[in-house]
Protein backbone atom coordinates (compact mmCIF):
# COMPACT_ATOMS: atom_id res chain seq x y z
CA UNK A 1 0.00 0.00 0.00
CA UNK A 2 3.25 2.77 0.58
CA UNK A 3 4.66 1.57 -2.42
CA UNK A 4 1.22 2.31 -4.30
CA UNK A 5 0.55 5.54 -2.69
CA UNK A 6 4.28 6.35 -3.27
CA UNK A 7 3.82 5.96 -6.85
CA UNK A 8 0.49 7.99 -6.69
CA UNK A 9 0.01 11.45 -7.73
CA UNK A 10 -3.17 12.02 -5.97
CA UNK A 11 -1.47 10.71 -2.77
CA UNK A 12 1.03 13.21 -3.26
CA UNK A 13 -1.28 16.37 -3.79
CA UNK A 14 -3.58 14.68 -0.53
CA UNK A 15 -0.58 14.82 1.03
CA UNK A 16 0.61 18.31 0.10
CA UNK A 17 -3.10 19.72 0.85
CA UNK A 18 -2.78 17.78 4.58
CA UNK A 19 0.88 20.14 4.95
CA UNK A 20 -0.90 23.42 3.30
CA UNK A 21 -3.69 22.41 6.17
CA UNK A 22 -0.72 22.29 9.32
CA UNK A 23 0.63 25.31 7.38
CA UNK A 24 -2.30 27.55 8.56
CA UNK A 25 -3.09 25.53 11.69
CA UNK A 26 0.13 26.59 13.33
CA UNK A 27 0.41 30.10 11.60
CA UNK A 28 -1.64 31.94 14.75
CA UNK A 29 1.01 29.96 17.21
CA UNK A 30 4.54 28.97 16.26
CA UNK A 31 6.85 30.68 13.45
CA UNK A 32 9.11 27.48 13.76
CA UNK A 33 6.19 24.90 12.61
CA UNK A 34 4.94 27.12 9.77
CA UNK A 35 7.87 27.11 8.37
CA UNK A 36 9.34 23.40 8.75
CA UNK A 37 5.11 22.40 7.64
CA UNK A 38 5.77 25.12 4.57
CA UNK A 39 8.91 22.85 3.52
CA UNK A 40 7.14 20.04 3.61
CA UNK A 41 4.43 21.49 1.62
CA UNK A 42 6.64 22.45 -1.48
CA UNK A 43 8.49 19.23 -1.41
CA UNK A 44 5.45 17.16 -1.50
CA UNK A 45 4.89 19.24 -5.07
CA UNK A 46 8.61 18.04 -6.78
CA UNK A 47 7.86 14.23 -6.78
CA UNK A 48 4.86 14.91 -9.39
CA UNK A 49 5.24 18.50 -11.04
CA UNK A 50 4.44 19.26 -14.39
CA UNK A 51 7.44 21.49 -14.99
CA UNK A 52 6.19 22.59 -18.12
CA UNK A 53 2.80 23.78 -17.07
CA UNK A 54 3.98 24.86 -13.63
CA UNK A 55 6.84 27.16 -15.53
CA UNK A 56 4.10 28.54 -17.98
CA UNK A 57 2.02 29.31 -14.74
CA UNK A 58 4.85 31.78 -13.73
CA UNK A 59 4.66 33.70 -16.94
CA UNK A 60 1.02 34.75 -15.68
CA UNK A 61 1.28 38.66 -14.35
CA UNK A 62 -0.49 37.23 -10.97
CA UNK A 63 2.98 35.08 -10.19
CA UNK A 64 5.60 37.38 -12.14
CA UNK A 65 5.28 40.64 -10.39
CA UNK A 66 5.95 39.00 -6.77
CA UNK A 67 9.22 37.66 -8.53
CA UNK A 68 9.83 40.90 -10.07
CA UNK A 69 9.79 41.98 -6.60
CA UNK A 70 12.06 39.22 -4.68
CA UNK A 71 14.40 39.50 -8.32
CA UNK A 72 14.59 43.32 -7.22
CA UNK A 73 15.45 42.80 -4.01
CA UNK A 74 18.25 40.76 -5.14
CA UNK A 75 19.78 43.15 -7.83
CA UNK A 76 19.36 45.88 -5.20
CA UNK A 77 22.26 43.63 -3.21
CA UNK A 78 24.92 44.90 -5.66
CA UNK A 79 24.23 49.04 -5.18
CA UNK A 80 23.45 48.98 -1.64
CA UNK A 81 26.08 50.57 0.45
CA UNK A 82 25.38 48.55 3.83
CA UNK A 83 27.39 45.83 4.72
CA UNK A 84 26.65 42.38 3.44
CA UNK A 85 24.86 40.62 6.43
CA UNK A 86 22.09 43.85 6.19
CA UNK A 87 21.74 43.45 2.69
CA UNK A 88 20.47 39.56 2.91
CA UNK A 89 19.12 39.74 6.33
CA UNK A 90 16.38 42.70 4.28
CA UNK A 91 16.56 40.26 1.19
CA UNK A 92 15.04 37.39 3.03
CA UNK A 93 11.54 39.21 3.72
CA UNK A 94 10.68 39.15 0.17
CA UNK A 95 11.52 35.29 -0.33
CA UNK A 96 8.40 34.59 0.68
CA UNK A 97 6.52 36.05 -2.48
CA UNK A 98 8.39 33.21 -4.01
CA UNK A 99 5.89 30.78 -2.14
CA UNK A 100 2.73 32.43 -4.15
CA UNK A 101 3.48 31.04 -7.44
CA UNK A 102 3.56 27.34 -6.05
CA UNK A 103 0.26 27.85 -4.32
CA UNK A 104 -1.34 29.28 -6.98
CA UNK A 105 -0.35 26.41 -9.17
CA UNK A 106 -1.49 23.53 -6.60
CA UNK A 107 -5.04 25.13 -5.72
CA UNK A 108 -5.79 25.74 -9.08
CA UNK A 109 -5.51 21.75 -9.80
CA UNK A 110 -6.53 20.95 -5.83
CA UNK A 111 -9.95 20.51 -4.72
CA UNK A 112 -9.58 21.06 -0.97
CA UNK A 113 -8.37 24.80 -0.92
CA UNK A 114 -11.80 25.81 1.53
CA UNK A 115 -10.47 23.57 4.17
CA UNK A 116 -7.58 26.19 4.45
CA UNK A 117 -9.95 28.58 5.29
CA UNK A 118 -11.43 26.09 7.98
CA UNK A 119 -8.42 25.17 9.47
CA UNK A 120 -7.34 28.83 9.98
CA UNK A 121 -10.68 30.09 11.15
CA UNK A 122 -10.93 27.10 13.91
CA UNK A 123 -7.02 27.50 14.56
CA UNK A 124 -7.88 31.41 15.32
CA UNK A 125 -11.05 30.12 17.25
CA UNK A 126 -8.92 28.35 19.89
CA UNK A 127 -6.85 31.31 19.92
CA UNK A 128 -9.06 33.34 21.21
CA UNK A 129 -10.30 31.13 23.81
CA UNK A 130 -6.73 30.93 24.99
CA UNK A 131 -6.79 34.83 24.70
CA UNK A 132 -9.35 34.94 27.31
CA UNK A 133 -7.84 32.60 29.78
CA UNK A 134 -4.66 34.60 29.56
CA UNK A 135 -6.56 37.82 29.74
CA UNK A 136 -7.66 36.16 33.53
CA UNK A 137 -4.66 34.30 34.28
CA UNK A 138 -1.78 35.98 33.15
CA UNK A 139 0.59 33.55 34.29
CA UNK A 140 -0.20 31.02 31.12
CA UNK A 141 1.01 32.82 28.56
CA UNK A 142 4.01 31.81 26.81
CA UNK A 143 5.48 35.37 26.40
CA UNK A 144 8.09 35.64 29.56
CA UNK A 145 7.56 39.33 29.79
CA UNK A 146 3.74 39.28 30.86
CA UNK A 147 3.58 42.87 28.89
CA UNK A 148 0.99 42.42 26.64
CA UNK A 149 -2.81 41.50 28.03
CA UNK A 150 -4.29 38.35 26.76
CA UNK A 151 -1.56 37.42 24.39
CA UNK A 152 -0.64 33.74 24.98
CA UNK A 153 1.94 33.65 21.86
CA UNK A 154 3.42 36.09 19.23
CA UNK A 155 1.24 40.12 19.85
CA UNK A 156 -1.57 41.83 20.23
CA UNK A 157 -0.64 43.24 16.04
CA UNK A 158 -0.29 39.78 14.61
CA UNK A 159 -3.59 38.54 16.90
CA UNK A 160 -5.49 41.40 15.73
CA UNK A 161 -4.66 40.59 12.13
CA UNK A 162 -6.02 37.11 12.27
CA UNK A 163 -9.52 38.28 14.61
CA UNK A 164 -10.50 41.05 11.78
CA UNK A 165 -9.59 38.44 8.96
CA UNK A 166 -11.91 36.11 10.41
CA UNK A 167 -14.64 38.42 12.23
CA UNK A 168 -15.40 40.10 8.58
CA UNK A 169 -14.35 36.92 6.24
CA UNK A 170 -17.06 35.34 8.03
CA UNK A 171 -19.76 38.07 6.69
CA UNK A 172 -20.11 36.33 3.56
CA UNK A 173 -21.03 32.70 4.54
CA UNK A 174 -23.34 34.15 6.58
CA UNK A 175 -25.45 36.21 4.31
CA UNK A 176 -25.02 33.72 2.11
CA UNK A 177 -26.66 30.56 4.80
CA UNK A 178 -29.13 33.62 5.84
CA UNK A 179 -30.50 34.10 1.69
CA UNK A 180 -30.66 30.12 1.81
CA UNK A 181 -32.74 30.43 4.69
CA UNK A 182 -30.26 28.45 6.74
CA UNK A 183 -31.05 30.01 9.91
CA UNK A 184 -29.12 28.00 12.69
CA UNK A 185 -26.28 27.65 10.95
CA UNK A 186 -25.90 31.18 10.45
CA UNK A 187 -26.78 31.85 13.85
CA UNK A 188 -23.61 29.89 14.33
CA UNK A 189 -21.42 31.50 12.61
CA UNK A 190 -22.42 34.76 13.32
CA UNK A 191 -21.49 33.94 17.10
CA UNK A 192 -18.41 32.85 16.45
CA UNK A 193 -17.70 36.13 14.37
CA UNK A 194 -19.39 38.41 17.35
CA UNK A 195 -16.81 36.79 19.65
CA UNK A 196 -14.01 37.17 17.92
CA UNK A 197 -15.25 41.18 17.65
CA UNK A 198 -16.02 40.83 21.45
CA UNK A 199 -12.38 39.47 22.18
CA UNK A 200 -10.72 42.65 20.50
CA UNK A 201 -13.35 44.90 22.35
CA UNK A 202 -12.38 43.51 26.09
CA UNK A 203 -9.57 41.84 25.46
CA UNK A 204 -6.71 43.67 23.61
CA UNK A 205 -6.46 44.94 19.70
CA UNK A 206 -4.23 46.99 17.74
CA UNK A 207 -5.22 50.53 16.06
CA UNK A 208 -4.52 49.18 12.78
CA UNK A 209 -7.25 46.84 13.06
CA UNK A 210 -9.49 49.65 14.30
CA UNK A 211 -8.98 51.66 11.75
CA UNK A 212 -9.09 48.78 9.04
CA UNK A 213 -12.21 46.89 10.28
CA UNK A 214 -14.69 49.86 8.51
CA UNK A 215 -12.92 49.50 5.45
CA UNK A 216 -13.12 45.55 4.83
CA UNK A 217 -16.59 46.27 6.13
CA UNK A 218 -17.41 48.88 3.69
CA UNK A 219 -15.85 46.44 0.75
CA UNK A 220 -18.26 43.87 1.77
CA UNK A 221 -21.43 45.88 1.89
CA UNK A 222 -20.70 47.80 -1.70
CA UNK A 223 -19.89 44.24 -3.04
CA UNK A 224 -22.90 41.82 -1.35
CA UNK A 225 -25.60 44.14 -0.15
CA UNK A 226 -28.57 45.95 -0.76
CA UNK A 227 -28.96 49.41 0.12
CA UNK A 228 -31.51 49.11 2.91
CA UNK A 229 -29.39 46.01 4.09
CA UNK A 230 -26.56 48.22 4.35
CA UNK A 231 -28.51 51.03 6.43
CA UNK A 232 -29.93 48.37 8.81
CA UNK A 233 -26.23 46.82 9.53
CA UNK A 234 -24.66 50.10 9.28
CA UNK A 235 -26.98 51.02 12.27
CA UNK A 236 -26.35 47.46 14.06
CA UNK A 237 -23.30 48.01 13.97
CA UNK A 238 -23.04 51.78 15.60
CA UNK A 239 -25.00 50.45 18.40
CA UNK A 240 -22.19 48.07 18.65
CA UNK A 241 -19.78 50.33 18.35
CA UNK A 242 -21.59 52.33 21.29
CA UNK A 243 -22.43 49.63 23.47
CA UNK A 244 -18.41 48.10 22.84
CA UNK A 245 -17.27 51.98 23.72
CA UNK A 246 -19.20 52.37 27.18
CA UNK A 247 -18.59 49.27 28.64
CA UNK A 248 -14.60 48.34 27.39
CA UNK A 249 -12.23 50.75 29.24
CA UNK A 250 -9.49 48.42 27.19
CA UNK A 251 -11.36 49.75 23.92
CA UNK A 252 -11.19 53.48 25.01
CA UNK A 253 -7.51 53.23 26.05
CA UNK A 254 -6.39 52.26 22.78
CA UNK A 255 -8.38 55.16 20.79
CA UNK A 256 -7.65 57.57 22.91
CA UNK A 257 -3.75 56.82 22.39
CA UNK A 258 -4.16 58.13 18.90
CA UNK A 259 -4.65 61.26 19.92
CA UNK A 260 -2.41 61.20 23.08
CA UNK A 261 0.68 60.02 20.99
CA UNK A 262 0.41 62.74 18.89
CA UNK A 263 0.22 65.33 21.31
CA UNK A 264 3.60 63.91 23.32
CA UNK A 265 5.52 63.74 20.17
CA UNK A 266 4.15 67.51 19.01
CA UNK A 267 5.01 69.21 22.09
CA UNK A 268 8.06 67.43 23.55
CA UNK A 269 9.13 65.02 21.12
CA UNK A 270 8.81 61.79 23.22
CA UNK A 271 8.57 58.62 21.00
CA UNK A 272 5.45 57.54 21.22
CA UNK A 273 4.11 54.81 18.58
CA UNK A 274 2.24 57.66 16.61
CA UNK A 275 4.97 60.05 16.91
CA UNK A 276 7.57 57.52 15.54
CA UNK A 277 5.89 56.38 12.77
CA UNK A 278 5.40 60.19 12.00
CA UNK A 279 8.87 60.65 12.42
CA UNK A 280 9.92 57.50 10.16
CA UNK A 281 8.07 58.45 7.34
CA UNK A 282 9.35 61.89 6.89
CA UNK A 283 12.79 60.93 7.01
CA UNK A 284 12.13 58.09 4.33
CA UNK A 285 11.06 60.23 1.80
CA UNK A 286 13.70 62.68 2.19
CA UNK A 287 15.62 59.49 1.27
CA UNK A 288 13.38 58.41 -1.45
CA UNK A 289 13.94 62.33 -2.64
CA UNK A 290 17.85 61.37 -3.18
CA UNK A 291 17.21 58.03 -5.01
CA UNK A 292 13.93 58.17 -6.62
CA UNK A 293 14.20 56.33 -9.58
CA UNK A 294 16.31 52.62 -8.06
CA UNK A 295 16.32 53.50 -4.65
CA UNK A 296 19.65 53.60 -2.27
CA UNK A 297 19.55 49.46 -2.20
CA UNK A 298 18.54 46.67 -0.15
CA UNK A 299 18.96 46.84 3.26
CA UNK A 300 20.07 50.48 3.44
CA UNK A 301 17.27 51.60 5.60
CA UNK A 302 18.99 51.31 8.77
CA UNK A 303 22.29 52.99 7.93
CA UNK A 304 20.54 55.83 6.44
CA UNK A 305 19.29 56.23 9.57
CA UNK A 306 21.99 56.22 11.66
CA UNK A 307 23.27 59.23 9.35
CA UNK A 308 20.44 61.57 10.24
CA UNK A 309 19.77 60.63 13.72
CA UNK A 310 20.22 63.65 16.17
CA UNK A 311 23.08 63.12 18.25
CA UNK A 312 22.67 63.66 22.00
CA UNK A 313 18.83 63.26 21.15
CA UNK A 314 18.19 60.99 24.59
CA UNK A 315 14.51 59.64 24.10
CA UNK A 316 13.57 62.19 20.99
CA UNK A 317 12.00 60.59 18.48
CA UNK A 318 14.87 62.20 16.39
CA UNK A 319 16.94 60.23 17.82
CA UNK A 320 15.59 57.14 16.87
CA UNK A 321 17.05 54.47 14.23
CA UNK A 322 15.38 51.75 12.84
CA UNK A 323 15.20 49.42 9.49
CA UNK A 324 11.52 49.80 9.14
CA UNK A 325 9.39 52.35 8.48
CA UNK A 326 6.23 51.24 9.29
CA UNK A 327 4.75 51.90 5.68
CA UNK A 328 5.24 49.35 2.73
CA UNK A 329 5.45 52.03 0.13
CA UNK A 330 7.90 54.02 2.16
CA UNK A 331 9.99 50.55 2.92
CA UNK A 332 10.18 49.94 -0.84
CA UNK A 333 10.89 53.28 -1.84
CA UNK A 334 13.34 53.90 0.09
CA UNK A 335 15.34 50.69 -0.85
CA UNK A 336 14.31 50.04 -4.80
CA UNK A 337 12.75 53.77 -5.68
CA UNK A 338 10.03 54.87 -8.18
CA UNK A 339 10.81 50.66 -9.92
CA UNK A 340 9.95 49.05 -6.40
CA UNK A 341 6.55 50.88 -5.88
CA UNK A 342 5.57 50.03 -9.19
CA UNK A 343 5.88 46.72 -9.07
CA UNK A 344 4.72 47.24 -5.45
CA UNK A 345 1.35 48.74 -6.55
CA UNK A 346 1.00 46.07 -9.83
CA UNK A 347 0.97 43.25 -7.34
CA UNK A 348 -1.93 44.45 -5.36
CA UNK A 349 -3.71 45.17 -8.21
CA UNK A 350 -3.52 42.12 -10.32
CA UNK A 351 -4.45 40.21 -6.93
CA UNK A 352 -6.60 42.42 -6.45
CA UNK A 353 -8.07 42.09 -9.84
CA UNK A 354 -7.94 38.26 -9.52
CA UNK A 355 -11.08 38.46 -7.25
CA UNK A 356 -13.25 40.00 -9.16
CA UNK A 357 -16.12 37.29 -9.48
CA UNK A 358 -18.60 35.84 -7.07
CA UNK A 359 -18.03 32.95 -4.09
CA UNK A 360 -16.22 32.53 -0.71
CA UNK A 361 -12.93 31.85 -2.43
CA UNK A 362 -12.95 35.48 -4.50
CA UNK A 363 -14.39 36.75 -0.88
CA UNK A 364 -11.27 35.54 0.70
CA UNK A 365 -8.63 36.79 -1.91
CA UNK A 366 -9.92 40.02 -2.04
CA UNK A 367 -10.45 40.72 1.34
CA UNK A 368 -6.85 39.03 2.34
CA UNK A 369 -5.64 42.18 -0.21
CA UNK A 370 -7.27 44.86 0.65
CA UNK A 371 -6.29 44.68 4.41
CA UNK A 372 -3.20 43.95 3.59
CA UNK A 373 -3.72 47.40 1.29
CA UNK A 374 -4.23 49.38 4.03
CA UNK A 375 -2.47 47.95 7.30
CA UNK A 376 0.72 48.30 5.24
CA UNK A 377 -0.07 52.11 5.47
CA UNK A 378 1.25 51.76 8.83
CA UNK A 379 3.18 48.64 8.78
CA UNK A 380 5.30 47.07 6.51
CA UNK A 381 2.85 44.02 6.87
CA UNK A 382 3.56 42.28 3.45
CA UNK A 383 7.43 41.98 4.37
CA UNK A 384 6.24 41.43 7.88
CA UNK A 385 7.04 37.54 8.94
CA UNK A 386 3.42 36.86 9.96
CA UNK A 387 1.14 39.51 8.11
CA UNK A 388 3.06 38.49 4.94
CA UNK A 389 2.41 35.02 4.98
CA UNK A 390 -1.02 35.36 5.68
CA UNK A 391 -0.91 37.55 2.56
CA UNK A 392 0.99 34.66 0.52
CA UNK A 393 -1.44 31.96 1.76
CA UNK A 394 -4.43 33.68 1.07
CA UNK A 395 -3.98 34.65 -2.02
CA UNK A 396 -2.34 31.54 -2.90
CA UNK A 397 -5.08 29.42 -1.88
CA UNK A 398 -7.86 32.20 -2.68
CA UNK A 399 -6.35 32.66 -5.78
CA UNK A 400 -6.10 28.91 -7.47
CA UNK A 401 -9.48 28.54 -6.31
CA UNK A 402 -10.86 31.24 -7.96
CA UNK A 403 -8.21 30.09 -11.43
CA UNK A 404 -10.39 26.56 -10.92
CA UNK A 405 -13.76 28.06 -10.88
CA UNK A 406 -12.86 30.10 -14.07
CA UNK A 407 -11.58 27.26 -15.72
CA UNK A 408 -14.40 25.27 -14.84
CA UNK A 409 -17.32 27.64 -15.76
CA UNK A 410 -15.11 28.56 -19.14
CA UNK A 411 -15.37 24.39 -19.95
CA UNK A 412 -19.25 24.60 -18.98
CA UNK A 413 -19.32 27.56 -21.47
CA UNK A 414 -17.84 25.85 -23.93
CA UNK A 415 -20.13 22.63 -24.02
CA UNK A 416 -23.18 24.46 -23.91
CA UNK A 417 -22.13 25.97 -26.99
Amino acid sequence: MLSRRLRSPAAWSETADLFAILTVVALPWSTSLTAIFNVAFLICMVPFLDVRAFLQSLTRPICAAPIALVLLALAGTLWSEADWGARLYALSPTAKLLVLPALLYHFERSPRGDRIFIAFLVSCALLSVMSWLVAFYPDLTLKPDHSERGIFVKNYINQSQEFTLCAVGLAYPIVMLLRQKRYWFAGLLTALALSFFVNMAFVVVSRTALVTVPIMFGVFALLHLRWRSIAIIVAALLVGAVLAWQTSSQLRKTVETFASDYTRYKEKGEPTSAGLRLEFWRKSLGFFAEAPIKGHGTGSTRRLFEQVATPGGGYLASAEVIGNPHNQTLNVAVQWGGIGIVILYAIWILHLRLFRGDGLANWVGLLVVVQNVFTSLFNSHLFDYHEGWMYVIGVGVAGGMAIRAQQAEAKLGEAGS
